[in-house]
């Protein structure tokens, strides 16, 4: 995975193929996952079913957002941990400063909308300083990233610094109960949201100039491809996602600080949902996120979240292994021998 083309990502007609659902039955297929996921949480009518249906669904987003411009495009980002603490802390500034100037606490879709605003500048200007890079460059340079906002943030003690930061949160939401039962709705409808998004862009112009570049980018810039454009246009959208699906983290904790909200798990995690359910594909985050992500949540309650890594480890070496294009690849070699 350190070239500009990733080994477990299908070529660009593969990936055409798999853009053949029509707009009316992606939504179909979203919103009946969606809705499984509300009916299960509401009838264990427990807060944990709730949280665990919630950290699947952000890492879905995550996931997703990172397909876009890994997937599609074949740049290795290890910096979601980066942009998605940016959205943590994004939140929790706005929180802090109404806490400080005694102003109303902004709601959450304000801290969501600030943060992936925030975070898709961010996007925006790293891709600008760092696409011009390829390969295992590229990877460095956006994991770079993570790395230095982790240390500023640390340092910066207005959002608490090293010693993190408690957000409080209302016990409940009208119209939807309890604030952990709103917060899993929220992250349920970004994760339609993204799912929509990466889909519109697979069928769209940007989809078609990705494709090219991970073929060849020097051939697709010989093409006519505005191969920088494009690219920034994807690192500014795929911030912006990151960021979004980091705003709820602190209601979600009540408490963050640099380590968790910029957690070098959260980048492998972001990385092996598309890698297992297929990478390049629309559909392959949401499998990876809804098998890999149900895995880990079932082994933190049974045995340990210290072992959520090491199932990662293990299940990516079996799937670039024995399946390179994930789930979704090997559904359609089955289909193809049958």
């Amino acid at each position: 995975m350190t070239g500009n083309h990733m080994s477990a990502s299908p070529t660009a007609a593969s990936t055409r193929k798999s853009g053949r659902l029509g707009w009316p039955l992606v939504l179909l297929i979203s919103a009946a996952i969606g809705g499984a996921l509300l009916l299960a949480a509401d009838s264990f009518q427990n807060d944990y079913a709730y949280l665990a249906a919630y950290t699947v669904l952000q890492f879905i987003v995550l996931g997703t957002a990172f397909n876009i411009l890994g997937g599609y495009g074949g740049y290795v980002n290890f910096g979601s941990a980066g942009f998605f603490g940016v959205g943590v802390y994004t939140c929790v500034f706005l929180y802090t400063l109404s806490q400080e100037y005694g102003t109303p606490e902004p709601p959450l879709i304000v801290s969501i909308l600030a943060a992936a605003v925030v975070a898709g500048l961010l996007g925006f200007g790293t891709g600008y300083l760092t696409l011009r890079l390829r390969g295992i460059f590229f990877a460095i340079a956006t994991l770079a990233l993570a790395i230095v906002l982790t240390t500023l943030v640390t340092n910066w003690g207005f959002v608490g610094g090293a010693r993190g930061a408690y957000v409080l949160r209302p016990e409940t939401v009208p119209f939807f109960g309890n604030f952990t039962r709103y917060l899993f709705i929220v992250m349920l409808v970004m994760a339609i949201v993204s799912v929509l998004i990466s889909r519109a862009i697979e069928k769209s112009w940007l989809g078609r100039g990705l494709d090219a570049i991970k073929d060849d980018e020097t051939a697709a810039e010989c093409c006519g491809v505005p191969a920088l454009r494009v690219k920034l246009i994807t690192t500014t959208l795929t911030g912006a996602m990151m960021g979004a699906a980091g705003a709820p983290y602190p209601y979600f904790l009540t408490y963050v600080e640099p380590v968790s909200a910029f957690n070098l798990q959260i980048a492998v995690n972001t990385l092996a949902m598309p890698l297992v359910g297929g990478l390049g594909t629309w559909i392959g985050p949401v499998i990876g996120g809804l098998l890999l992500g149900s895995v880990q949540e079932y082994a933190k309650v049974t045995i340990s979240s210290a072992a959520n890594l090491l199932i990662v480890g293990v299940v990516l070496v079996v799937f670039i292994t024995v399946a390179p294009q994930g789930v979704v690849g090997l559904v359609k070699r089955m289909r193809g021998r049958a």
